[in-house]
């Protein structure tokens, strides 16, 4: 094995820290809508598109590790001394990777309480509005005498 796999490794971790970073920035990025008064779908659902494309990323960069992993393993453990240096970083960045995976993820959490709080607000206000149409609806059926049934008992014979 040459130095060049260990580096690949080091730099696919560098490569998924950037990318946990964009994910960082999208997460804060959603909560501020969350935070507006009337939630932009559009732009929530671009966001969420962005959050889509940088999962799958990272999905393609964990398998490409892994798979460079595997084949160079053996070859890490059996010759620490060579690449002390690719595996000191890699330890860095998989510190850093965690810490990072562990604030997306509250941070996450946040968003999706946020995202439920204003959902259920906009439902009260539907079910608010269903029931004023409802009342209007009866009221208007009552005043034109819509839902009026003339008495059986009554005699219209003349």
């Amino acid at each position: 094995m040459n130095l060049s796999s260990a580096q690949i490794l080091v730099e696919s971790l560098e490569k998924k820290s950037r990318i946990l970073d964009e994910i960082i920035n999208e997460n804060e990025a959603q909560e501020l809508l969350f935070k507006q008064e009337t939630l932009d779908m559009e732009a929530l659902d671009a966001s969420a598109d962005r959050m889509g494309a940088l999962a799958d990323k990272l999905e393609l960069l964990d398998e490409g590790f892994e798979a460079v992993y595997d084949r160079i393993r053996q070859e890490l453990i059996d010759n620490k001394a060579a690449y002390r240096e690719e595996i000191r970083r890699m330890q860095e960045l998989i510190g850093e990777i965690t810490e990072k995976v562990v604030g997306i993820n509250a941070a996450r959490m946040r968003n999706k309480l946020q995202a439920e709080n204003h959902f259920k607000k906009n439902r009260q206000q539907i079910g608010k509005v269903s029931s004023k149409m409802k009342a209007s609806q009866n009221y208007y059926n009552n005043m034109n005498g819509l839902g009026y049934v003339d008495s059986k008992f009554y005699d219209t014979k003349k």
